[in-house]
């Protein structure tokens, strides 16, 4: 991996995570440990990737795309939405309808915006900023992913400094969290 990869590399591997993830809980029973393991695993990735949207990828798009006002206010209302769905998910029983229901929710969700991202907003904001102001995104972003949250929250921000204030309360929360859980790792 390119140590200085921009935030659309950052974010595409994100993408590819993601998915990949996606696959594993399709392969596996849902009734099983390893199915709610890998749906805590997916909803700690989608977390992460939305703080290091909001941080870093929202504010680019506002400033360098002259409709990126728009863009940034349509991301940021699906990922309030996606949110909600992960603390449903979260809160649900493992296995259970409501379970399975939701997560083809989240898996709808979060593959339209992906393919949106990818087949339309990151050509244009590869187009339309500068190649170091990309690759300066995607070491912010890659500091981010390291020490952002993990847990979905209803009510979390959506302006890039409110972002990155709650994810250094709320990340190392997370963090130790997961670790005495073992949370993702059942």
């Amino acid at each position: 991996m390119d140590s200085r990869s921009g935030i659309v590399d950052e974010l595409t591997r994100d993408h590819q995570r993601i998915q990949d993830l996606f696959d594993r809980i399709r392969s596996v029973r849902p009734d099983t440990g390893e199915r709610s393991a890998l749906v805590e695993q997916v909803c700690a990735e989608l977390v992460r990737h939305s703080v290091v949207e909001k941080a870093h990828l929202y504010p680019a798009v506002r400033r360098y795309l002259p409709d990126g006002d728009r863009w940034a206010e349509r991301e940021l209302a699906a990922h309030q939405e996606l949110e909600e769905l992960l603390v449903s998910l979260e809160a649900a029983e493992p296995g259970g309808e409501e379970s399975g229901r939701l997560l083809l929710a989240v898996v709808a969700r979060a593959t339209e915006h992906i393919v949106g991202q990818e087949q339309l907003l990151f050509p244009r904001l590869q187009a339309l900023c500068p190649a170091e102001a990309l690759r300066d995104l995607g070491d912010k972003a890659r500091a981010t992913a390291a020490s952002a949250p993990t847990r979905p929250r209803s009510t979390t921000p959506d302006s890039a400094p409110l972002v990155k204030l709650t994810a250094q309360v709320w990340g190392p929360w997370d963090r130790l969290r997961d670790l005495t859980t073992r949370r993702g790792r059942r």
